[in-house]
């Protein structure tokens, strides 16, 4: 077939992955920084100068289609002419946080947000941040005609602006607007945060085509970023992702939207028709990397220590709330370390406390998941501080499951590209039937990766849970249990 590309533009960066259409094989890469400061609010520009930068040297030359993701928490908001109102609003934007709670009591509560379109507002949704527009910025909430996500205003402006606008599904799921359980808009919340209606994009399917740019190159749907990433790493049903940044995420690839009626749990579409629901925990390496602080080293020196020790940190247990939680829903709470005794106080229990303590709390949110028949055969843990090795012993143990390390690399530009891949074959007729609804996409190699087992210590690391689990709900009794 020849060669794709994609292209990931995420809240600080622009790269791009050229690929062998058939194989999947990365035969170029491009690379720039956004030219902005980081922040709640960008220039939509500045998305398209890293773009052109990181396409230069002729990185583009041969391409035959292009896929773009790019940060899923953005509104693009637009006038008549569809200029930009204003700034783009994207990331967390802690200034909405009254707005989303203002939006939640608007609708009748957490259970009636989850039921409409599978999540609960929070700050960083397109729905909260329309609501922050229509009360600190009312004469800019009046001028807007229409509304975009980062990767909806790029495919546009790729495509030369044509008439028709388009989104996917995993975009459109994350905005709090559109239900992934129906696969609509729900319109009424538009007006109910910005106070009139707006034009919204047309969702297109998975292997759907946006358009053509004027020179030709076909511009698939398009998607968010974790969407991008799961469909760059391969994953499917059995499968869960655990991303270890500053905080944590847990998804799965799941056959079917899952209505939490406590809005715990996001139900978001991915993308290849299927859906993703995800569990967020404010606590993940901030908790690892305040241990390293208290000991005096660093990320790696804190899992030397923590191998040093033996699990279950010599009866030490750290409840890893630092910054108040999500999963479970402690918003005002903080950590706190039980069961020191002379002999447990040492640099290596603490470790090795900080570690498991780290990992039980994420696997209390994949056991939310498992909790409502999401199946879990593997997970792929991902992030910097997967590469360690303490949390790579403890991780299989604790999660219960085989634990999958991949290789780094730019997997939601890869998951772009083999969404342009797909587009390009269901436009010209030469993809395979899928049986499910959508043509079969490309079927690229899995991401090279290390391969964890719990092996016989798994009865250990159980009691190891057990004794987490029991030491929190004696802390915070009743925690998972809350109504929406």
């Amino acid at each position: 077939m020849g060669i794709v590309a994609g292209l990931d533009s995420s809240s600080e960066s622009t790269r791009i992955v050229v690929c062998d259409a058939d194989t999947g094989a990365v035969i170029r890469q491009g690379y720039a920084p956004h030219p902005v400061e980081k922040g709640p609010e960008v220039d939509p520009q500045a998305w398209l100068m890293s773009l052109g930068e990181a396409a230069g040297n002729g990185l583009l030359e041969g391409v035959q289609a292009i896929g773009v993701a790019a940060q899923q928490n953005g509104l693009v908001p637009l006038d008549a002419e569809g200029a930009p109102v204003r700034p783009a609003l994207v990331g967390n934007d802690k200034r909405a946080q009254s707005a989303a709670a203002d939006l939640v009591d608007a609708l009748g509560g957490r259970m009636a947000w989850a039921q409409a379109v599978g999540s609960v507002p929070q700050a960083q949704h397109p729905v909260t941040k329309m609501r922050w527009l229509a009360r600190a910025e009312a004469a800019n909430a009046a001028r807007i005609v229409e509304v975009m996500t980062p990767h909806d205003w790029l495919a546009w402006q790729l495509l030369g602006r044509p008439a028709r606008r388009t989104t996917d599904r995993g975009g459109a799921s994350a905005t709090g607007y559109w239900s992934a359980a129906s696969g609509a808009y729900r319109s009424d919340l538009v007006e109910l945060a910005l106070g009139h209606q707006v034009r919204l994009p047309e969702v297109l399917g998975p292997s759907g085509t946006a358009g053509f740019t004027p020179e030709g190159l076909l511009i698939s749907a398009g998607t968010g970023e974790t969407m991008a990433a799961a469909f760059g790493l391969g994953v499917g049903v059995g499968d869960a992702v655990v991303s270890l940044g500053a905080s944590g995420s847990v998804f799965a690839v799941h056959e079917e939207a899952l209505a939490d009626p406590t809005g715990t749990i996001t139900s978001l579409a991915d993308a290849t028709g299927r859906h993703l629901p995800v569990v967020h925990t404010t606590n993940a390496v901030r908790v690892l990397r305040g241990a390293a602080e208290m000991l005096g080293t660093d990320l790696a020196g804190l899992s030397e220590l923590a191998l040093a020790s033996s699990p279950g940190a010599y009866g030490m247990v750290l409840l890893p709330y630092l910054e108040g939680e999500r999963t479970p829903h402690l918003p005002h709470t903080a950590g706190s370390l039980h069961g020191m005794r002379r002999e447990s106080m040492k640099p290596e229990h603490l470790a090795r406390a900080a570690v498991e303590g780290m990992l039980c709390g994420l696997a209390d949110a994949l056991d939310l998941l498992r909790g409502r028949g999401v199946a879990v055969r593997r997970v792929f843990l991902l992030g910097a501080a997967a590469e360690l090795g303490a949390v790579q012993a403890a991780a299989p143990g604790l999660f219960g499951a085989q634990v999958v390390v991949p290789q780094p690399a730019e997997y939601a530009a890869l998951g772009a590209a083999r969404q342009a891949a797909w587009a390009w074959q269901v436009a010209h007729g030469t993809a395979a039937d899928g049986g499910g609804g959508y043509p079969e996409p490309p079927q690229w190699p899995a991401a090279a990766s290390q391969v964890f087992e719990p092996g016989e210590e798994l009865p250990v690391w159980q009691a190891v849970r057990q004794q987490f689990t029991a030491v929190r709900d004696e802390v915070h009794p009743g925690a998972f249990q809350r109504e929406g």
